[in-house]
């Protein structure tokens, strides 16, 4: 195997912010206590923290895989620039929508995030196509 040392930190960073995220959730639930667990309003926290973990966790799993199946058929730079990349597009992503006043809308910081995981994701996949 490939796996070099920025690839590992990478698939960590983005391990620790979906289990951050997910704890968030937990906080959020607490907080509430025996109020209403499953809100569908926009602007409520809870739902808004629900949906950052989602997201993250609709993601970041997919992203990790690309990134090992990409280190092991390649020790290129450009899977260290990816692995850059996807964390940085995950963590402004979550920063974007757990800052959010409502999820009804959206902020730059969400959508460069949002758009940047489909870029990475893409890239991913085709340099995992193109190194077989």
């Amino acid at each position: 195997m490939n796996l070099d040392t920025v690839t590992i930190v990478c698939i960590a960073l983005m391990g620790i912010l979906l289990f951050v995220l997910g704890a968030n959730v937990s906080r959020n639930r607490a907080l509430r206590g025996a109020g209403n667990q499953l809100p569908s309003d926009p602007s409520d926290k809870l739902l808004i923290a629900i949906r950052a973990h989602g997201n993250a966790a609709e993601y970041i799993p997919t992203m990790i895989v690309l990134l090992l199946v990409c280190s092991v058929l390649s020790d290129s730079w450009a899977v260290d620039v990816l692995a850059i990349a996807a964390v940085f597009v995950r963590y402004v992503h979550a920063f974007g929508m757990l800052t959010s006043r409502n999820l009804a809308t959206h902020g730059p910081l969400r959508d460069v995030g949002a758009m940047g995981t489909y870029l990475v994701g893409i890239a991913l996949g085709v340099t995992a196509l193109v190194t077989i």
